[in-house]
């Protein structure tokens, strides 16, 4: 008896999701809870579960294809009937044919690891082997149990050490246990997800985390995964290569003694298919580009008192939040207080009318492995730097594991971008629709400044931000924008946060 898993509801506005990616194929077993696909909405991406254990009997919804909330996706059975009757589930020959070639791998393979190994018996049976290549294999397999021992000890181990093709190992599984026989689909699903399309490595590696692993020296078939479905994270990568400080120590004098080697990414010479995320957020820039009218101020902010109290309270901070205490939860702290006296920057256009919400939600803008995403903080102007920290750092991590909601990437009013975290000074972000503004914050430097010491000018060492501003002409004028920047830039330079501190 069969079941269908149909496409889930993934939020109140999601009606429709596109299957990005199967992580079972018919045949493999499934358990409760085990991701099964990989759907994407135009909000998020995101791992749907099987509600039901069993036996995956027939995917009804191909990779690439579109379809509605409540469509069939793939018919789950019991898995009773896999060895005599399973293949007559969907009365299909093909699946009677796999389900016969199944049944032959555990007999062949006690004689044979290869093709090109058939001499593998001889040792007992040394007159039959060379009578007949393919027939003789079958009778011998009965036999070949009492000789299995030895087998395994000299034959199969050698080779997944010096041999790395993936079919090694594959058939190595069923000549180590003979005796289930009986169940050769399930030997066969349990060696399949080992070697994946990745080579030797477990779970799913997308090309930035692989390239990331080929800079610090990782090796992928060593790294456990803490992802959903056991994913091979930055994080990890990261982890791994922090555990090998001899190896990285070892490697720099080369790196820089030797001439400068240029990186040559993985995706260099290829071509691959946008994701659906990928072509919403193209739409959507293309769409709020043409008509809007955009442009962006920005203003130079000293922030070394910021640095100041954030040094002092730092180690503090965590321990009574458990966060850490970055610049972040400042920024976003002033510019939501702002928003609250400069309402227009946080008002979004309906018709000929100007909205201004009750509400302050702010957007943060995460750099994800599949694109930008803008999960929301609401009600942002009523949090303290350790509501902020939290639930930044929260939402950032869980947007990142796929396990964030599609409601919460909603009823944003306005967004903060942090393009300093990978080294930019400033840029000029993209107001997304129906938002009217979008904040960019730049990295925080240090550089000599002229200040004012007991009424004299000084040259001293300060730190340094540029606060970013892109913002919609159709209904903020250039004066509402540099009124609500230096709102922001005065209260991050009076540098009074510790009412703030939220503990």
């Amino acid at each position: 008896m069969s079941e269908s898993v149909s496409l889930p509801a993934l939020g109140e506005s999601v009606t429709e999701g596109t299957v990005t990616r199967w992580l079972k194929n018919v045949g493999d077993r499934v358990e409760v809870d085990e991701p099964l696909l990989e759907v994407s909405t135009d909000k998020v991406d995101t791992e749907i579960p099987s509600p039901v254990a069993g036996v995956v009997e027939e995917i009804l919804v191909q990779e690439d294809e579109t379809v509605e909330v409540g469509t069939a996706l793939v018919k789950i059975g019991d898995g009773t009937s896999d060895s005599g009757s399973g293949s007559s589930v969907d009365a299909n020959a093909d699946d009677a044919n796999a389900a016969a070639a199944e049944a032959e791998k555990p007999e062949t393979a006690p004689s044979t690891e290869q093709e090109t190994e058939t001499p593998a018996p001889e040792p007992t049976e040394p007159e039959p082997a060379p009578a007949g290549q393919t027939q003789p294999a079958a009778p011998q397999a009965p036999s070949a149990p009492p000789a299995a021992a030895p087998v395994p000890a000299a034959a199969p181990v050698p080779p997944p050490a010096a041999a790395p093709p993936a079919a090694v190992p594959a058939q190595a599984a069923p000549a180590a246990e003979p005796a289930p026989s009986a169940a050769p689909g399930t030997t066969a699903a349990a060696a399949v997800p080992n070697p994946t399309q990745d080579g030797a490595v477990s779970g799913y590696v997308t090309p930035l985390v692989r390239k990331l692993a080929n800079e610090q020296g990782v090796d992928l078939s060593t790294v456990t995964g803490s992802g959903v479905g056991g994913r091979i994270r930055k994080e990890d990568v990261l982890a791994a290569a922090a555990k090998a400080p001899a190896a990285t120590g070892a490697a720099a004098p080369t790196a820089t003694s030797g001439p400068f080697v240029a990186e040559v990414s993985p995706l260099r010479g290829t071509r691959e298919k946008m994701t659906r995320l990928r072509k919403v957020v193209a739409e959507r820039a293309v769409q709020s580009m043409t008509s809007t009218a955009q442009l962006t101020s920005v203003v130079e902010v000293d922030v070394t008192k910021v640095a100041q109290f954030r040094d002092a309270h730092k180690a503090e901070f965590v321990e009574k939040t458990g966060s850490k205490l970055s610049f972040m939860p400042f920024f976003a702290l002033a510019a939501s207080e702002a928003l609250k006296a400069h309402p227009k920057i946080n008002s979004t256009v309906e018709g000929d009318e100007i909205v201004y919400p009750e509400t302050e939600n702010v957007s943060i803008a995460v750099d994800t492995e599949r694109g930008l995403l803008t999960p929301v903080i609401k009600d942002a102007a009523s949090l303290d730097l350790a509501q902020f920290s939290k639930s930044i750092a929260d939402l950032a991590e869980r947007t990142r594991n796929n396990q964030l909601k599609p409601d919460e990437l909603a009823g944003g009013t306005f967004t903060l971008t942090n393009t300093g975290s990978r080294g930019a000074l400033f840029d000029t972000p993209v107001v997304f629709l129906p938002q009217s503004a979008i904040l960019g914050t730049g990295i925080v430097t240090k550089r000599p400044a002229v200040v004012k010491v007991d009424g004299q000018e000084a040259i001293a060492i300060r730190s340094f931000v540029y606060l970013a501003l892109s913002y919609d002409h159709r209904i903020i004028d250039g004066a509402d924008a540099s009124r609500y920047l230096v709102a922001v830039k005065n209260r991050l330079e009076e540098g009074n946060f510790a009412p703030n501190l939220g503990y």
